[in-house]
């Protein structure tokens, strides 16, 4: 039934060298080679995998022990989150429960030399039976020398409901201990590593052992200097207030089975959220935008 899928959906949106939908494990996966940009996106969560741009290092992480499953997250690129970040109340799944369905490919269309694809998900009786609430969402990836990413919550209901939500970005660098993130300066955060701690950033953020760090009241666009990839990664946002800074370190990597222990050094996320305090509450027939654009550049 998945070829059969697969084969629709390339009959209906595939683009000879630029677009192809392939199966990776019984996941569909997009993808795309345009002028400027390799990428590779998942139907699953509408996960965005790889973002190569022309000339450049690829800019997004995944592990090499990455797991395809049907149902479960893969430990890299860009996992949507939502209707809420983090833990989920007791019995519902962490970081919400879109990341591990699949999503409905809306459209794949040229912008001048920008290619766009919009992925779409919307309530169901088992989405209800979890969060209570009728809902449209739309991933917008617009695909050239930036990537950007849009996540777009409409309101279908008739009450109000608010969310947290994050496009948790896993960054490939070349060596956690020569990079550091600029941007934060002189901002809050809850300290999560020392018991959600209140402590206020000094200088950038730079990295000898676990980090997880929400930073607060801020839509600072942030910069990933890469020493060790010679090149700085720019984050910037909007329709955000938070930040997530997270690198596992050594010890909790090696606990996870879908990451490499090893691989804490070549990785980092830098996330655009609405975590914590910072929720958002959308009101019945309205919106909210989530905005990520990444861009990178040699140092």
């Amino acid at each position: 039934m998945l070829q059969e899928d697969i084969a629709i959906l390339n009959d209906r949106f595939g683009m000879t060298s630029t677009l192809e939908i392939i199966d990776r494990n019984s996941i569909p996966v997009l993808r795309i080679s345009t002028p400027f940009a390799r990428t590779l996106i998942a139907l699953q969560g509408a996960q965005v995998l790889e973002w190569q741009p022309a000339g450049h290092q690829p800019v997004l992480w995944v592990s090499r022990a990455a797991q395809y499953q049907t149902g479960k997250g893969v430990r890299g690129g860009v996992p949507v989150c939502w209707p809420w970040f983090g833990a989920g109340e007791e019995g519902k799944p962490a970081h919400g429960f879109v990341r591990t369905r699949m999503w409905d490919l809306l459209s794949a269309d040229w912008h001048g030399e920008l290619l766009v694809v919009r992925m779409g998900i919307s309530d169901t009786e088992e989405t209800r039976a979890i969060w209570n609430h009728a809902f449209n969402l739309e991933l917008r990836v617009t695909i050239g020398a930036t990537l950007v990413m849009e996540l777009i919550t409409h309101n279908t209901g008739k009450e109000s409901f608010t969310i947290t939500e994050a496009l948790h970005t896993y960054f490939r660098i070349g060596d956690i201990a020569r990079t550091a993130v600029s941007g934060l300066e002189n901002v809050q955060y809850l300290d999560k590593v020392h018991g959600f701690a209140t402590e206020v950033q000094h200088g950038t953020v730079t990295f000898g052992g676990e980090t997880d760090r929400i930073y607060l009241d801020t839509a600072s666009t942030c910069v990933i200097d890469d020493a060790g990839c010679d090149r700085k990664i720019s984050v910037a946002k909007s329709g955000s207030h938070s930040t997530v800074v997270w690198n596992p370190w050594v010890d909790k990597a090696a606990g996870f089975a879908d990451m490499e222990p090893e691989e804490y050094r070549e990785m980092l996320c830098v996330e655009t959220c609405n975590a914590g305090k910072d929720s958002i509450t959308v009101e019945p027939g309205g919106s909210h935008v989530l905005r990520a654009e990444i861009s990178t550049k040699a140092n």
